[in-house]
């Protein structure tokens, strides 16, 4: 895109000073066009800044909104363009609006360079935003007004409607020179993605600059002239263009990220309706059964003549039925644990990958990147292959529910396996979500405690138990900086052979 602005650029040259007569009456449009972008942009940023709370986006919104509010009164003393309407300034008045213009926003472009781009604490961001609009319209009228009582008093930058005088070179100068140290800083710092799109913005008001001061000599309604103006044009519609299409972006991914919610709460609602239905259906006839036993012993122990040899038949009745109760729940345990008692070796690499590629779309729909480091060397472990998916799968899926949320840093999840000096295989899940509370590395594992809303608290239990039951551990650890990591270590295949 650059390389088609300079090209563009090179084609303007050769009748940059070419006047374009009477090409002054689309100027309102052009100024309408550039006053619409750009307060459309700067309500964006607003919005944007609402949410994420980065001073950078309030600094760079109150440059787009200060420029826009400085376009009506620029187009308004224009020489000669609403003269029918009684609208009359002097020559130096569209030349000083116009100076300001460039010189505070290119200030603006430098201070959104340096501001910080991550979440600042203080007052809530709604209020902030509305003061500072009102400030910027404050100060814009103050501006207009000043500029319109002491038009004798502005600076020279005109010989007359058309040609600038030599003072002028000093806003174009230090103008640019603001842009490009800005550029630099950006290209530098590369925060985010709208950062790029700054400094092609940047780069386009460079090129207007150099043909309206430069190459066209200042004068206007001239070729070059007109040619710096759709530069600026497109520089005020960059910004939009992009932060239009990151918002249609977002609701799509919002709108995929509700819809497989949804889908999998419905799942979960529908093995929880079978499994219910299940154990409701087969409890049903021991619980009968032991409650018409205890009600007979009961009968039995209450006549004048109590029957002790018919309350021990009632009472060995219940105690059968109990144990057929309790098969009967280990039964559709096992049936909701397939293979839950078969063991072999089991490729922790290809389980990992196998995690990680369902895991993808999830991933890619919260923002998460997942990287994989696996080392050639991990050995096997013998085990069930169901259950430590299971695990994996578990601590993977937590791991991203941990990042949702997070929008001041880069949402990573790494998984990582390494062998160990003892002959044992660890796995690590390290995540950069919110991390856990100090004391809170064992109560995770407890049953039904969770710190996720609508958590059950079961799934860390589940997990734990799981990896005990092959002989391992399972522990949690924080993420320096942010986030959590959690530790599985696993018997190799070699040590439970020696054992």
């Amino acid at each position: 895109m650059a390389a088609a602005l300079i090209a563009a650029l090179v084609a303007t040259i050769p009748f940059a000073r070419v006047t374009i007569t009477g090409s002054e009456v689309i100027l309102p449009a052009y100024a309408a066009a550039v006053f619409v972008l750009e307060v459309i942009t700067a309500a964006l940023l607003f919005s944007l800044y609402s949410v994420q709370r980065g001073p950078a986006l309030l600094v760079l919104a109150s440059g787009y909104l200060t420029a826009a509010l400085m376009i009506p009164g620029w187009i308004l003393t224009f020489p000669g363009l609403f003269s029918s309407l009684g609208i009359e300034a002097d020559v130096q008045a569209t030349a000083t609006i116009a100076a300001l213009r460039r010189i505070t926003f290119a200030l603006f472009i430098f201070s959104y360079a340096l501001a910080p781009f991550g979440a600042s604490a203080g007052r809530s961001p709604g209020v902030t935003a509305t003061w500072t609009v009102i400030c910027i319209f404050a100060a814009a009228a103050a501006v207009m007004w000043l500029i319109a009582r002491q038009q004798m008093s502005l600076p020279t930058f005109m010989r007359d409607a058309r040609n600038v005088t030599a003072l002028w070179s000093i806003v174009p100068a230090a103008a640019m020179a603001i842009y490009v140290t800005s550029m630099a800083i950006l290209i530098r710092r590369r925060r985010a993605a709208l950062d790029i799109w700054v400094c092609l913005v940047v780069f386009s008001l460079v090129i207007e600059l150099t043909l309206l001061s430069y190459i066209s000599s200042g004068v206007r309604l001239s070729v070059g002239w007109w040619g710096g103006r759709v530069y600026g044009l497109a520089a005020a519609g960059t910004v939009l263009l992009v932060l239009l299409a990151d918002t249609t972006a977002v609701y799509a991914r919002l709108a995929r990220s509700v819809a497989a919610e949804q889908r999998a709460r419905q799942n979960r609602l529908t093995a929880m309706e079978a499994l219910s239905a299940s154990i409701a259906h087969e409890i049903n006839q021991p619980l009968a059964s032991i409650i018409t036993n205890a009600d007979a012993g009961l009968r039995w122990l209450t006549r004048a003549e109590p029957r002790i040899d018919k309350v021990d038949a009632s009472l060995r009745a219940i105690v059968s039925e109990g144990h057929r109760a309790n098969k009967i729940v280990l039964g559709i345990r096992t049936m909701f644990m397939k293979g839950a008692q078969e063991r072999a070796l089991v490729d922790l690499p290809k389980v990992i990958t196998d995690v990680t590629r369902s895991a993808a779309e999830e991933a890619n729909l919260a923002g998460v990147s997942i990287s994989v480091l696996l080392d050639p060397q991990t050995p096997a472990v013998i085990g069930n292959s169901v259950q430590l998916r299971q695990v994996i799968r578990n601590l993977v899926e937590n791991a991203i529910d941990a990042m949702k949320t997070i929008s001041d840093r880069q949402r990573e999840l790494s998984i990582e396996t390494r062998r160990l000096a003892d002959g044992e295989v660890e796995i690590t899940v390290r995540d950069t979500g919110t991390g856990l509370e100090p004391g809170m590395e064992e109560r995770v594992f407890e049953p039904f405690f969770s710190s996720k809303p609508g958590g059950m608290g079961m799934g860390l239990m589940f997990c734990r138990a799981v990896v005990e039951a092959h002989g391992g551990r399972l522990w949690t650890s924080a993420n320096v900086p942010r986030g959590a990591i959690f530790h599985v270590s696993l018997p190799a295949a070699e040590m439970n052979s020696r054992d």
